[in-house]
């Protein structure tokens, strides 16, 4: 059916956003993932949505929980255990797939494993379609406006706190453990992994945050959906220091609801800086909770990907399929962009 959407994750707390932005622009969710009683619960919050349980070990199951569907959102990490199965079950059903998926390597795995079985599928695959690495990479993209190349990008992630979610400490430390430890950056045209130590620097947020330290080459998934279709040979993330200490503390708690919504406090800038010569352009989103506008940035591309506002299909980081600008005009006021 045109308007049934899976969610595999459904029950994790970006999977939550998802379900109920699903149900407000008027979409059937359909709830999948590994815990069927889970899912059971979730599903009698919304008077009986179908619950489809599966695991990625097991591909008939995925096979049974998109039959039938128009599209599927991954919201299940870690993303370099989910990704690979979801999507070829995507690709087996014929349908698209997009995930938010925050993992460097779990996503230049979706590009380079699965891009000419995507393309010859005709199949839209949307990784990174998240916070980390979709909105960057639309911001970068509307940025360079009619530039076709750069120098440098630069991706500035000012968040007032940072109280990671259970699959983002698990698919943290995939990525931790997949890199054995090193750090990463975007340089000279590649990703580059290194042991070189943190480094703080200076950044000038625009209000309500303001000049906050930064942590240098906090390196997040903007370094794969930038550089897979914009010719720019440095692309450079940023963390304001109080988030990244949040993210290290073991003892920092979990997300709390502190709206109608189900949003946290915590509020968050994206300052995008990209140069060309002696040439500056900056575009700057503010909002409310990292995982939360992770919600409305997914369901806005499985929209647009079904009712045929793109621009290519393949797989594709969210500046090369969509519009940028208008992509993220559509998503005000949730989120403010100037």
């Amino acid at each position: 059916m045109q308007n049934t959407v899976v969610v595999y994750g459904a029950t994790g707390h970006t999977g939550r956003f998802i379900v109920a932005e699903l149900v407000q622009r008027g979409f059937v969710p359909i709830l999948s993932g590994r815990d069927a009683g889970r899912l059971e619960v979730l599903a009698k919050e919304y008077d009986g949505l179908d619950v489809r349980p599966a695991t990625a070990d097991d591909p008939e199951s995925l096979d049974r929980a998109l039959a039938g569907a128009a599209a599927v959102i991954n919201a299940a990490g870690p993303f370099a255990v989910t990704a690979g199965p979801v999507v070829e079950a995507a690709l087996r059903a014929g349908i698209p797939y997009v995930d938010v998926a925050a993992e460097i390597e779990a996503n230049a795995d979706m590009f380079a494993n699965y891009s000419e079985q995507a393309r010859q599928a005709g199949v839209a695959v949307v990784p990174a379609m998240a916070f980390y690495g979709g909105l960057g990479d639309l911001l970068v993209s509307a940025a360079m406006g009619d530039w076709t190349t750069a120098d440098e990008a630069h991706i500035a992630y000012g968040l007032t706190s940072w109280h990671p979610t259970p699959g983002t400490r698990s698919a943290g430390a995939v990525s931790h453990d997949r890199r054995a430890g090193r750090r990463v950056r975007f340089s000279d045209g590649q990703l580059q992994y290194h042991d070189d130590q943190p480094v703080q620097e200076a950044w000038n947020f625009p209000e309500p945050l303001g000049p906050r330290q930064v942590i240098a080459e906090f390196t997040m998934a903007d370094v794969v959906t930038v550089p897979s279709h914009l010719p720019i040979p440095e692309v450079r993330t940023y963390m304001s220091v109080e988030a990244a200490k949040d993210l290290s503390d073991e003892d920092t708690p979990e997300p709390v609801p502190a709206d109608a919504q189900g949003r946290s406090d915590q509020t968050f800038v994206v300052d995008v800086l990209v140069r060309g010569g002696d040439t500056e352009r900056r575009l700057t989103a503010t909002g409310q909770d990292i995982y939360a506008v992770t919600a409305p940035l997914a369901v806005e591309a499985v929209h647009r990907i079904l009712t045929g506002h793109t621009r290519t299909t393949g797989v594709a980081s969210a500046g090369t399929i969509f519009h940028p600008e208008d992509f993220l005009q559509a998503l005000a006021p949730t989120l403010s962009v100037k």
